[in-house]
């Protein structure tokens, strides 16, 4: 009674702040070289977003959106065989991971929060982590993460993304996959920081509650038997076939978000959008927008948002957020300064 008279003080007070904690925008790139959903590589397509690696300036992005338009927190997709070079079960590749870590490093920099996230699709190579016959197990999952948090375990701003978009799974054997994930990270020694639990179905805000993600995660616990600083992530995107490959939105995924507010409101839970997006045009700024006004009027239950994407993306990308630059100015796209930041700033 007593931690739900807090949770309904909180959102009293949130609601009339009206502004989420976090929001910011995901530095793709890393993760080009695990572009399908089933998991499978190359490292050719590997994109590393860094100036030093020849290819776009994450750093100066990332700076930018802190400077000018005051986001606070960045996704940063790396895809799992590239941390390991291709050793499932082995150690994080020193040559790869230095790499990777220049976009970490230049993200904690800026004074954001900062989300390392595995690519996935709770896959390696077509074989689903833990339901793959012994194939791709649990253990192989809390290897790369344990090496992940030793390396972070002092950095209270990185935030530990155990998996992108889980799809087409048992979500119960998942959630075991997810506590292997949970307990090797405290067990490295990252025992304060947030770790973000993904859901089946693409972790889609939509189907969060029916298809069974928000109960067998919310099973999910620290070593401790504790629940702080596990937050459920979800994604949600607007297009006609909510894939975010459009730069036209067709709905606002209010209803969703509402829906699920309820749910997390009753269990004294929390979640983070952390991809969501649309293009530069008239009906994604309406609809996006409305989104993120939603989320600003249930700050209790919601941390924020990322959008979907800069980095290496192309202007031209059809969801592009990646900011252009000439003459030693940074101008962003449309959907980033009218909903992205400005339902921030706002």
């Amino acid at each position: 009674m007593v931690s739900m008279t807090r949770l309904a003080f909180a959102a009293l007070m949130q609601v009339a702040s009206a502004k989420v904690w976090l929001a910011g925008v995901n530095i793709a790139g890393f993760d080009f070289g695990c572009g399908n959903t089933n998991g499978d590589y190359s490292s050719s397509g590997v994109t590393a977003p860094l100036a030093s690696q020849g290819r776009a300036d994450g750093l100066g992005q990332m700076n930018h959106f802190v400077r000018d338009d005051g986001l606070n927190v960045f996704r940063l997709p790396v895809c799992w065989q590239y941390l390991v070079n291709g050793v499932l079960g082995g150690t994080l590749n020193a040559n790869n991971f230095a790499v990777y870590d220049q976009l970490v490093q230049g993200c904690l920099a800026t004074g954001a929060y900062c989300v390392v996230d595995i690519h996935n699709y709770a896959r390696w190579n077509g074989q689903i982590v833990g339901q793959s016959g012994g194939a791709v197990t649990n253990d192989h999952l809390a290897s790369v993460w344990y090496q992940l948090a030793a390396k972070y375990a002092s950095q209270a701003k990185v935030i530990f993304g155990i998996m992108n978009e889980p799809h087409d799974l048992d979500i119960n054997t998942w959630a075991t996959s997810v506590q292997w994930a949970v307990d090797s990270i405290r067990n490295a020694g990252a025992t304060s920081q947030m770790i973000l639990l993904p859901g089946t179905d693409y972790t889609a805000a939509g189907s969060f509650v029916s298809k069974g993600s928000a109960a067998a995660l919310g099973a999910v616990v620290n070593p401790d038997g504790s629940k702080t600083n596990l937050i459920f992530e979800i994604h949600q995107y607007l297009d006609s076939n909510f894939s975010g490959t459009s730069p036209d939105c067709t709905s606002n995924g209010v209803a969703n978000l509402n829906s699920l507010a309820t749910w997390l409101r009753s269990n004294g839970r929390q979640a983070f959008l952390t991809e969501t997006g649309g293009g530069s045009t008239t009906s994604c700024y309406t609809n996006l927008c409305a989104e993120l006004d939603s989320m600003n009027y249930n700050t209790d239950v919601y941390l924020g948002w990322i959008g979907w994407a800069a980095g290496a993306f192309e202007t031209s990308y059809e969801i592009s957020e990646t900011p252009t630059y000439s003459n030693g100015v940074w101008t962003d796209q449309g959907i980033v300064a009218n909903c992205i930041a400005g339902k921030f700033k706002a």
